[in-house]
């Protein structure tokens, strides 16, 4: 087995492995990303698009927001639609100076992608048996097999998690570690990703006696939709006629709007789950991202938190690395979690707010109602929604 050192072995090219990989490098730390999959795979899924004031300013100020900045769509404002009407929740008004920004994650990984082999950064992508040793040591290590077929055994300071929620690294803490808070919900999205012009020029969220329905973007020539399904919706059911038919019964519900429609590009069914570990950290071991938490995506705050889950590390392993001081990273978890267990409430409530729980349920859906109407007509209900749709500044000192 050949042998290969690093000071952090990050496993996972997701947005949260990438950035923190760059982060780091950009402060003299050394890093080696392993990924399963292929760089081509992992620049082409479609994931998540609205960035967060704080992340655009993040990326930006690393360096690697240039096509962001050019290509980006800023966003001021989003629709609530419910009821035969639409109301605007005015971001500009609300929470001036703050935005955000329709920009497609695989955007921004491949952003990172280049960053990083451009700089010389390691990303050893195609790897398998991917293994996490040692982690209560001070010597921990990761184990994996190259596309080659070589096994390698790399030796490290520290492990970042940052694999998602299916990956490896969590279910290699021992039992008995980790509490788990978890809430599934009984629908899902089924995404649909159209070669056409978007209809609008914000984001549209429906909330209809038929389902929930989300119009959005990518680019001035690429929309992207949510349709409220069933979990265990057969995607073979809906054929594109049939995907067509149902966004307009949901979103063609005020005068004047109409939707256009186009090619399919894509499309799946993403089931709907809250799912928070705590703590993010074990031993030599630290989760970020995906691996650690999950929100529904009407937050638009998965990928938000890594990166703010990965600003923090970055600046523990900093501080670490650089005074020997273990302040920063055994708070790591904890001033995470702040802004973890916020984000899973806003997302838990925009969720409730807008879907259909129940269509017998006459009661609850008077309630989603008489809610919507109080959101959209008091400046401090749609200001609550608008700085945390936004994402809420990032603390001066988090970790106190």
């Amino acid at each position: 087995m050949r042998t290969e050192r690093t000071q952090v072995a990050i496993v996972g090219a997701g947005p949260a492995g990438l950035l923190l990989s760059h982060l780091l490098h950009r402060r003299g730390i050394a890093s080696v990303v392993l990924e399963s999959r292929s760089r081509e795979y992992v620049e082409q899924r479609v994931r998540a698009g609205v960035l967060e004031q704080g992340t655009v300013d993040t990326l930006v100020e690393a360096g690697v927001g240039e096509r962001l900045r050019r290509e980006g769509l800023p966003h001021h404002g989003i629709e609530l639609r419910y009821g035969g009407r639409g109301r605007r929740i005015a971001f500009e008004k609300l929470v001036p100076g703050r935005r955000i920004t329709v920009y497609g994650q695989q955007e921004v990984v491949k952003d990172l992608i280049a960053a990083r082999l451009a700089d010389g950064g390691p990303i050893r992508f195609e790897v398998s048996g991917v293994a996490v040793h040692d982690l209560d040591s001070a010597a921990p290590s990761v184990t994996y097999t190259g596309p080659d077929g070589e096994p390698v055994r790399l030796e490290c300071d520290v492990i970042a998690g940052c694999d998602g929620f299916h990956g490896v690294t969590r279910p290699s803490i021992p039992d008995g570690v980790l509490t788990v808070y978890e809430r599934e919900y009984p629908f899902a999205w089924l995404g649909v990703l159209a070669r056409v012009r978007p209809s609008a020029e914000e984001l549209i969220y429906a909330q209809t006696e038929r389902g929930f329905a989300l119009h959005s973007m990518r680019s001035p020539e690429v929309s992207r939709f949510y349709l409220q399904v069933a979990p265990d919706e057969n995607l073979a059911d809906w054929p594109d006629e049939r995907i067509w038919e149902e966004l307009r019964a949901r979103l063609e519900t005020v005068p004047g709007f109409t939707l256009a429609t186009g090619p399919v590009i894509e499309k799946g069914v993403t089931p709907m789950r809250s799912f928070v570990v705590e703590p993010m950290q074990y031993g030599r071991l630290y989760l970020a991202g995906d691996a650690a938490h999950i929100v529904p995506p009407t937050g638009a705050k998965g990928l938000n938190l890594a990166v703010a889950d990965v600003r923090l590390l970055t600046e523990a392993l900093v501080s670490w690395f650089s005074t020997g001081s273990a302040a920063l990273l055994e708070g790591y978890s904890a001033a995470c979690l702040k802004r973890v267990w916020r984000a899973q409430h806003f997302s838990w409530w925009m969720t409730t707010l807008l879907h259909t729980f129940d269509s017998d349920d006459a009661y609850g859906r008077r309630l989603q109602l008489a809610h919507l109407d109080y959101v959209t007509t008091s400046e401090a209900a749609a200001t609550t929604l608008a700085e945390n749709y936004v994402g809420l500044p990032y603390e001066s000192d988090p970790h106190d």
